[in-house]
Formats: structure tokens, C-alpha cells, sequence
């Protein structure tokens, strides 16, 4: 398993401080797959700099997946644009790999004497249990990674040490935080606009 699997696991776990956002969740994700990658060798940072050293990564299909992503040296690619371009939709595609594997599945439940519902609930398996072992150990990385997304364990929450492994962590939290201040200034339009509305008579 990979820090992102066993973040996925630990998101849909444990409860969240605040409202799990599926961006914040996507560039996460990203960035637990750029720590790994640098863990294997086949990335390195060149200050900001995600550079690939062209090492093959046998380690997982999406880690393979994410390595062949990394753009050339020739183009160069900052950490933050990292988490952006490859955090698109990266959560459907993890789950997608749960659901094919078997460890997420679909709990019956009845409503209203007539209604069945289902919700999508994880299975107990080796990786889900490696993921609370992790998280139980106050492994520094995965716990920086969930506190950035509004998932904290027993304060304080541990730092990884400096290195690459830090830098990344940073970007994602900026990033983050970026992404909520985005989804505020539009909050705000669209209040603005309502009660122009509500001014004008509509």
C-alpha cells in the first residue's frame, strides 16, 4: 500500500474537523504520491523543482501511473503545479481502484419500510488496517498530509523533519489554503449577486 491509499483510508475513517472537500482531498492525494515517489528514488526536488531521475517505480499501478506523469526536465514543474495538474480527479480514480480490488463496497440499508439505499463503506483489509497502524503511530508524514485537510489526531501533530518530504507537505497546505480562499471569494460573489437581486425585486 501507499501514503495515498492509506490517506484514502484515514478520509474516509475518521471524522473531519471541517467538511472534507473533494479539491482539498485531490491535492492531497497528489502529494502523498510525490512524497512516495521521492521515497522510491524515481523523483528528486530541485529546490521548488519536481525532476525525474527515470528510475522505473514497480511499486504500485498508480504510483507507475503518477511517475510517468511527472513532467521532463526540459519543462520543469513547481511542486504546487504538481499537486494542481496531477490532483485532478484523482480521487474517483483511487476509489475506482479500491472498488476493483474489493476493499470498498456497498452497505444495504432500508428506509421508510419500502426504500433501500446503499452507501459506499470500506471493507476491513490488510491496508486498511496497515493505514490505522500508521495513523496510531503518529507517522509524522501521513498525519501532516490529514492535517492539512482538516483530519487531526491527538494534538500535537508531529512534523516530518526537514527535507523534501517538508517541502511537499508545505505545498499542499498552501495550496489548500489557496483553494479555500477561492471557494470564499466565490461564496461572497454569489451573496453580493443574491442580494442584488433580492435589491431589484427578483
Amino acid at each position: 500500500m501507499t501514503t495515498a491509499q492509506d490517506l484514502l483510508f484515514v478520509a474516509m475513517d475518521l471524522p473531519s474537523t471541517r467538511s472534507l472537500e473533494r479539491g482539498d482531498l485531490s491535492l492531497a492525494l497528489a502529494g502523498a504520491e510525490l512524497i512516495d515517489l521521492l521515497g522510491l528514488g524515481a523523483v528528486t526536488l530541485d529546490g521548488e523543482f519536481v525532476l525525474p531521475t527515470g528510475r522505473s517505480v514497480a511499486a504500485d499501478p498508480l504510483l507507475e501511473l503518477a511517475a510517468a506523469a511527472v513532467a521532463p526536465v526540459a519543462d520543469g514543474e513547481t511542486v504546487e503545479d504538481w499537486l494542481w495538474r496531477r490532483g485532478r480527479g484523482l480521487p474517483d480514480t483511487y476509489i475506482a481502484a479500491l472498488e476493483a480490488d474489493g476493499l470498498l463496497g456497498r452497505e444495504q440499508r432500508r428506509r421508510y419500510l419500502v426504500l433501500r439505499t446503499s452507501r459506499m463503506v470500506l471493507r476491513d483489509s490488510d491496508g486498511r488496517r496497515r493505514a490505522a497502524h500508521r495513523w496510531a503511530a503518529d507517522e509524522p508524514t501521513l498525519l501532516a498530509l490529514a492535517a492539512a485537510i482538516g483530519i487531526s489526531g491527538p494534538p500535537p501533530v508531529p512534523e516530518p523533519a526537514p527535507g523534501p518530504v517538508a517541502t511537499v507537505v508545505t505545498a499542499v497546505r498552501h495550496a489548500v489554503d489557496e483553494l479555500a480562499a477561492e471557494r470564499s471569494r466565490r461564496s461572497r460573489r454569489l451573496d453580493e449577486a443574491n442580494q442584488t437581486y433580492v435589491r431589484r425585486g427578483f
